[in-house]
This record gives structure tokens, sequence and C-alpha cells, in this order.
């Protein structure tokens, strides 16, 4: 990679169809375009694959500091192997074009599905997605700054993809000198808005955001520009779904506000947490009956005036006045005597719904679905997770008995009791103990002693022991919250690979696929039927697997010995065999008739002939004479 050019302010190469980025990338078309940089469909013929290719604009690759961090968080970003996040292949920089290759994702942004509508439940399960894909991006160190429905990419099947990770991440480089915020306004956190320190709960505010435009079709806020939008981000609090999509529960009404709490302190602290509420709330989605009229002020009641009769004129007649003053006092009389027995004998108790259990926020809400107010919160260290409702007072109605009304003037003007809460503030915080070189048993054991779970991740190791803990995260010595996680690596040993199949393979092969696999070949020799210098055994066998500097012993075979034919011609049949015996071979006789009487019983012919060179144990045939019949009847026909 050169960075030349780039100390003076050099131009940056164009990026466009048909061009070549880095030797390797043959880009294609653009597939979209954003704040920092343009995407483009590139095809990478090295893997035989297509990529969507993320190209830095131009303005931004003359700020070193920008670049630096591009760099890093392009680097933290390729570690990230997740369903639910983009893939990073590659990332590298020719002649001032810095880019990041990625996966190149088939389907639908989140935001053309918002636009078409989906119900809460749809909604609920893409933010869960990614919600997955943030928290395990948080879990290794990387936020990514700039969530918004168009970097979530839906599949077919449903599965949602979140895009962009660590290409937002520019620290102070996130204001420009204008003082324009960068990145999309409508899904800051109030403190990214502010140019304050950003974190991992900044992301779950933006994917608060996400899961509000889903339930309801539109972001919180809007404005007339950039600085309108992020100012009330800052300072206004959002309509609740409900009063948008009447379909949206209280319990999911809950965890939206949650999520969009101005203080970082008060939002979800995890992105597991998040997923928590949300299950929560669509088991329980809490009395909906009411619909969101406890959050929607009802229009002033206007009262018509009504027209007054005029008094007949000419009613002068004293009479009638007294008549009418009569019957004036008989009705004011009445009146006084109903307000009275009202009054003594009107029921001033109420029914108090019970929210011990639920999370705060979903127990305000259901308070005041049910027309009563929270009077005061107190906050207890309790083993309960952190914000859930412990008592109320009143109590719940039943079993409880029913809670009075606050009336004045005999009861004719009564409001329901304020409700005071108990909340878990969550079991409190401890030091993490030091588990580096513990047994994994032991450091569990240490681990759920202190208060934390402990669940275990392996890794290959070169240095540390197997079943030794390499490090645990959040390391030890730094503070978390008690009942939280505290993840063990633990080392497996040295990366194990594989033996591959050696039988049938010549010597040379053999061994150079042993030592090409970190392995150490031991070599031995032993005749064989086999060709001279093929393995024919090897231990252990192939799909093994072992250490790199194990050893891997294989076989080889020498081949048959040789053995000199002897000459057996002329011999008599026994000694001939046992001649071919005692070199190594197998006879075999064949009987031919002969006239002469002193070839009968010796040899007179063999094959192969003798002083060849064969395999030890090959079959040598010899002929061996035998008298003729005709031999035989002369003999006979002379004798004495």
């Amino acid at each position: 990679m050169r960075d030349e050019g780039r100390e003076g302010g050099g131009s940056v190469p164009e990026v466009s169809e048909g061009s070549v980025i880095d030797g390797r990338y043959r880009v294609l078309r653009r597939i979209g375009s954003g704040g920092m940089a343009d995407v483009w469909l590139a095809d990478d013929p090295h893997l035989q694959r297509r990529v969507a290719l993320k190209v830095l604009h131009g303005r931004f690759a003359q700020d070193r500091e920008f670049v630096e961090r591009f760099r890093r968080e392009a680097e933290a970003a390729g570690g990230l192997q997740h369903p639910n996040v983009v893939a990073v292949f590659d990332r590298g920089d020719v002649d001032g074009t810095y880019y990041i290759a990625m996966q190149y994702l088939e389907g639908r942004s989140l935001k053309e599905l918002i636009d078409d509508g989906l119900d809460p439940e749809q909604a609920v399960r893409l933010i869960r997605q990614v919600l997955e894909g943030a928290g395990f991006a948080h879990r290794h160190g990387v936020v990514h700054r700039d969530l918004k429905p168009q970097n979530v990419i839906v599949d077919a099947d449903g599965k949602a993809t979140v895009t962009d990770f660590g290409i937002a991440r520019a620290g102070v480089s996130e204001i420009t000198q204008t003082g324009s915020v960068m990145g999309t306004p409508h899904y800051l956190s109030p403190e990214q808005a502010q140019g304050q320190e950003v974190t991992a709960v900044s992301d779950l505010y933006s994917i608060g955001v996400l899961l509000y435009e889903a339930l309801t079709g539109r972001v919180p806020f809007e404005g007339e520009s950039a600085v309108a939008v992020a100012m009330k981000q800052v300072s206004q609090v959002p309509q609740r779904p409900s009063s948008i999509n009447p379909q949206v529960s209280p319990a999911l009404d809950a965890v939206v506000m949650r999520a969009l709490e101005k203080d970082p302190g008060q939002r979800f602290q995890s992105a597991s947490a998040f997923i928590a509420a949300l299950d929560a709330a669509l088991e329980e989605p809490g009395a909906a009956a009411g619909g969101t009229a406890a959050f929607v002020p009802l229009p002033p009641v206007v009262a018509t005036a009504e027209e007054t009769p005029a008094a007949e004129a000419g009613e002068d007649d004293d009479a009638r006045r007294h008549r009418r003053r009569r019957w004036a006092l008989v009705a004011i009389a009445v009146l006084i005597g109903a307000l009275a027995g009202f009054a003594l004998t009107r029921d001033t108790t109420t029914e108090v719904p019970g929210v011990t259990g639920n999370q705060l926020n979903v127990a305000i809400a259901l308070l005041q679905q049910d027309g009563f107010e929270v009077s005061e919160v107190t906050r207890v260290q309790r083993e309960a997770p952190q914000n859930t409702v412990l008592e109320q007072d009143p109590a719940a109605s039943p079993p409880a008995r029913q809670a009075s009304l606050d009336c004045s003037f005999l009861s004719f003007f009564c409001s329901k009791p304020e409700v005071a809460l108990t909340v878990s503030a969550g079991p409190g915080s401890a030091k993490v103990p030091g588990t580096a070189g513990l047994t994994r048993e032991e450091a569990v054991a240490k681990l759920e002693e202190a208060g934390f779970d402990a669940p275990v991740e392996t890794v290959d190791s070169e240095t540390v022991t197997v079943g030794l803990v390499i490090h645990s995260d959040p390391s030890g010595g730094t503070t978390a919250t008690r009942g939280s996680e505290v993840t063990l690596t633990v080392s497996r040993g040295p990366k194990l690979v594989k033996v591959p199949v050696l039988v049938g393979t010549q010597r040379a092969v053999a061994v150079q696929q042993i030592r090409g696999r970190g392995l150490v070949p031991s070599v031995s020799e032993e005749e064989s039927s086999a060709a001279a210098g093929e393995v024919i055994r090897q231990s252990p066998s192939a799909g093994s697997e072992l250490g790199r500097g194990s050893s891997v012993s294989i076989v080889v075979s020498k081949g048959q010995q040789q053995v000199t034919v002897p000459n057996v011609i002329g011999e008599e049949r026994a000694a001939a065999v046992q001649a071919l015996r005692d070199a190594g071979l197998k006879p075999s006789v064949q009987e031919q008739e002969t006239d002469l009487p002193s070839q009968v019983g010796r040899v007179t012919g063999q094959f192969p002939p003798p002083g060849s060179r064969v395999d030890e144990g090959t079959a040598v045939t010899v002929v061996v004479g035998k008298a003729s019949t005709a031999s035989e009847t002369t003999t006979a026909a002379v004798a004495p």
C-alpha cells in the first residue's frame, strides 16, 4: 500500500464503473452512498465472488486521524464473525483510496420493510436480531455509531444483518469544523448529538429509535434541519408509540421509552438486557383494553351556553312569586337531602392493580392506565434484576383490602391514591477475581463465589496448557455488576492437525505431506510385495488429530529380495528339487519321455534358465526325463 501524495492534500483517484481497486477488485456499479463513503458492487476474481466495496470519500482521506481510526476499526470489524453482522473480508488503500471489502448481501433494507408496514411482533423479531449482532460487536469492543434502518439488510428468510460495523467510529472527527453532526441525526443518541463520548449504550439508543420507527412507521423526532432534529434528541421526550399505533402494548411502550431515555445510565446497559425486556413484553404485554387513552390527553370539554328564557313580561303577581319561591325551597331541600345521602352512602374505595415483579417503566404504565400516579420510587439493593418492582403501597387488591380514595368536601370530589414503589437497584457491584492460570473448574467456582455467571469459551493456544484459563472478560481486578457474565477463555492446547492419507503414496511425497502439516516423519523399511518406495503402513491412521510437532510413522516397501536361479540340468530329480528349494524358489516338475537311458530320472531342462535373477519364491519349472514306452518294450524282449 502506498501513502504518497496525501500530506500535501493530493487528489484522490475517482472510483467509477469498470475501474480496478488495488489491482484486485473490479468495480461493477454503485449500490449505495452515505455521508462518509460510497458502496460499490465489485467482482473479486481471486476468490471468484462478488463483494460490497466501501470506498471512503476523498475529503476524509485527508484527515490523518480519521484514516487511522478507519483502519483500526476496519481491523476490529474484520474479526466479527456473527450471523447478524456483515462479514468483512479485506481493507486497504491505494493512492489515497481507502476501502473495505465486505460480504455482498441480497435482500431489502429494514427501511423498505418499515415503509411497507410491520406489525409489532414482526418489528420485535427484526430488532431482536439487530440487538444480537450489536451485542456481539459490543462484547468485542466495537461500537457501530451509525445504526439506522438503511444499514440493516433483511433476506428472503427474514434474517437481519447489520452492515457497516466499525466504519462510523471516528471519535472527535464526528463533528466537522462547522459544527454539523456526522451520521444520520434521526438515529443519534443525545450524547452523540452533543459530541460527547459515545459508548455501546449509545448504539442501544439508536436501536430504540429503530424499534420506535418499526412500530409506528415514523421516527420520534422530525425537524427542518439536522441540527433541529439533534436538538430535539437532546431536549424533548418522544410521543409514546401506542398513541400512534394502538396495537403497541403498554409493556412494549415502556421498553421503547426506556431505550430512548436521555440519560445513558437510565437506558438498557446491554443488548442482552434489551432483548430480555422485549421478550418479557411479548410474553406479558399488560392490560391493553384501555388502548392509549392513559397517555394521550383528551381534548377539553367545552360547555355550550344555553339561552335563558327571559322573564315573562307582566308576571308581577304576588301569588305567582310566592308560588315560585315555595317550589324553589322544596327543590333545594330535596337536592340537599339527595346530596347528603350520596355522601353518606358512596363507596370511597378502589382496587389497586398489582405491579410487583414488573420493570419500573412497565409498572408506571400499568398504573397510569388505571388512573393511578406514582408518588415516589425507593431503590434498594436486591438480587432481583435492576428496576424490578419489589413492593407497592397501597398493596394490590385483591388479595389486600381495597385502598381508600383521596376525597374532599363530603366525598364529592375523589381521586385515586398515589402509589409508592420500592424498586431493586440490582445486586450491586464487585471486583472480578483474577483467574488466569487456574483450571477451568477452579475459575468457574471462584467467579460464582464472587456472584458472577461464568460462561466458558475455548481457544487454541501454543503457550497455555490445555484446560487452563488464558484470560477473562471483564478482566480480573475490574468492577462489574454481581450476576453479570464474566466470560472465561480457556486453552484447548495447540491447534490440532489431521494426519493425511499416506498409504499408497511414494516415500518422498508422504514425508513432504507430513512436514507440511507441522508433523515429524519417522520412516522404516521392510520387504513387501508392493513396489519399492511405496508406503504400506502408517501410524497414527489417516484422519487422526495431533498437535504440531508430533511424530507420524510410515513403513516403506523395499520390494521383494531377488535370488539367482541355480543350474540343475543333469541333476537327479530329488537333488534338483532340493537345490531349488534351498535357493528360496518353488520347484515345478514336468516329465518328458526320452529314448536315452542316461536322461531318465534326470533334469533335461529348466525355466527360468540357470543364472536368472528372480524374486524370492518365484516358481521354477524343471523337465525330468522318463523312459518312453517303446524303449521299455525292447528292453523287456532282450532280457534273459
